[in-house]
């Protein structure tokens, strides 16, 4: 994620308002060469007239400004697909009920997708030069597994991906931290948090992928900040702690001790506190029983002696029973 990247989201957003309840600022078709994309095989038109139209054209828009204009690594595509998944979530579209069937039906046989044109100029040499691709289908059949992802699952995600866009065009395009950043970063850290919880109860691999990478790009604006001698002091910023099976990458603030290390510090401690308590005991016994030379408190020691010996079993006996889980938690520390 960079600060280029957003602003093409910005810029589109002027044409093609999140919330459907504000008007454009912008007629869509007057921004550069999308009303080239609301054609497809099927019609002729040149404009784009329904909220679909727009819609798919708006996804194309997305490709030639990032991939042909801009360059970007083709990794990139994931966040194309977080606004189309949020943009479809919004309505309900004619044989649209997830993203494979946008697929078929708006990028499969869709010429623009197929054969890449910039307005009426081939530019499938720039992309190609700039992606090792010929064509957006290409790119996209690469990555099919974000296809199957939940539309409603994957729209969730925008609201995080927009506050930390936003940042990224405050903080890269002025080298200071404003209150707006902290507010976007807080936005940002609530609901990355809500929707990493959401991600341990569903199998959909590529919703945790996209979330693992937001998380890297929130952090990496860290490394920007230190690199440019900017105060990020006021920005919580999250320490990844594990990698779950689905690819989601656990977090948490980076200040203070990780909870899952204090709890298994206490489960050895707890362990290790009555097995050194015995055993320092058990020379202490030994040594007073050497040296007392009174028959009745010989006695009494030798019973003590035997006593311990029992102890003895049973804590090899528990020991080799718990071994390997508590090797586990050593190590974990």
């Amino acid at each position: 994620m960079d600060k280029t990247l957003c602003e093409q989201f910005d810029t589109l957003r002027n044409y093609l308002p999140d919330d459907l309840s504000k008007a454009a600022t912008s007629d869509i078709n007057n921004l550069e060469n999308i009303k080239y994309y609301c054609s497809n095989e099927e019609s002729e038109e040149k404009e784009c007239e329904t909220e679909f139209d727009k819609i798919k054209a708006g996804c194309l828009w997305l490709f030639e400004q990032l991939f042909v204009k801009n360059g970007k690594n083709i990794n990139i595509v994931q966040y194309i697909i977080i606004w189309l998944s949020y943009k479809l979530n919004q309505k309900t579209y004619n044989g649209i009920n997830n993203l494979n069937d946008f697929y078929n039906k708006c990028i499969k046989d869709n010429r623009h997708y197929t054969n890449c044109k910039q307005g009426n100029q081939n530019c499938s040499t720039s992309l190609n030069s700039n992606t090792g691709y010929n064509n957006y289908k290409e790119i996209i059949n690469g990555r099919k597994n974000l296809l199957s992802t939940n539309i409603k699952n994957m729209s969730k995600i925008y609201d995080a991906f927009k506050p930390l866009c936003n940042m990224y065009t405050e903080i890269v395009g002025s080298n200071i931290i404003s209150d707006k950043s902290i507010q976007n970063a807080k936005k940002f850290v609530e609901k990355y948090n809500e929707l990493n919880k959401d991600s341990g109860n569903t199998e959909d691999d590529a919703y945790c992928q996209v979330l693992s990478t937001l998380l890297n790009d929130y952090n990496n604006l860290k490394e920007y900040c230190d690199s440019n001698n900017i105060d990020c002091s006021n920005i919580t910023f999250l320490t990844s702690t594990k990698t779950e099976g689905n690819g989601v990458q656990s977090s948490e603030e980076s200040s203070g001790p990780s909870s899952e290390v204090t709890s298994s510090s206490s489960s050895i401690t707890s362990k290790l506190i009555p097995v050194l308590l015995i055993l320092g005991a058990i020379p202490i016994f030994l040594g007073i029983a050497y040296k007392v030379n009174n028959k009745e408190l010989k006695n009494y020691f030798h019973y003590i002696y035997a006593n311990i010996k029992q102890i003895i079993r049973f804590l090899k006996f528990y020991i080799s029973i718990h071994y390997l889980d508590f090797g586990k938690e050593f190590k974990n520390i």
